[in-house]
């Protein structure tokens, strides 16, 4: 591998376990791009979404996504799940990188994972039931699919078998002598 793998998807997918995983058996670094946000400015997520609104969160986003994808050498990038959708963050992507891919896991799986910690996610807390998440996680993967089908490749996981995930992954990488 000569430049970085990146992984995106919708929040909750998976994308942080499949990195750190990956980074261990590709003994590189992995950068969770929601957790470089929070050190760099000694905030969560959930406090910038309340302090700058989502459009300024988003902004600072792209600021640190920028500085990442400036790095040299190899490493893993967990993007957040609105990452590729805003500005011209997927292009970017696309001219940094031969290795994107959008973890895809079913809309229900998501639903019911993402209920039981919407209190940390400040999109979705305030959200009541299940299936009102259900409507919701529908919704904005319809409007984010655009962005997240230009990754090289789609991992379609079904019920997100980490260890099966990084298997396809490591698969493709290897059939490709990445």
């Amino acid at each position: 591998m000569t430049s970085p793998l990146i992984l995106l998807g919708y929040m909750g997918c998976g994308k942080t376990k499949i990195g750190k995983r990956l980074s261990k058996k590709l003994s590189i670094d992995f950068i969770d791009l929601d957790q470089k946000i929070e050190s760099h400015y000694s905030k969560t997520i959930s406090q910038l979404f309340n302090d700058f609104g989502e459009i300024g969160f988003r902004e600072i986003e792209r600021k640190i996504l920028l500085k990442i994808l400036d790095k040299k050498g190899t490493f893993i990038l967990s993007l957040g799940g609105g990452t590729p959708c805003y500005f011209d963050n997927m292009e970017i992507i696309q001219k940094k990188t031969d290795l994107s891919f959008y973890i895809n896991l079913d809309s229900k799986v998501l639903a019911s994972r993402l209920f039981k910690r919407k209190q940390t996610r400040p999109l979705i807390k305030s959200i009541e039931s299940e299936q009102e998440m259900l409507i919701f996680v529908n919704k904005h993967l319809f409007e984010r699919n655009l962005f997240y089908q230009k990754a090289q490749y789609i991992i379609d996981c079904g019920e997100n078998d980490i260890k099966k995930t990084c298997k396809l992954i490591m698969q493709i990488l290897e059939k490709n002598s990445f």
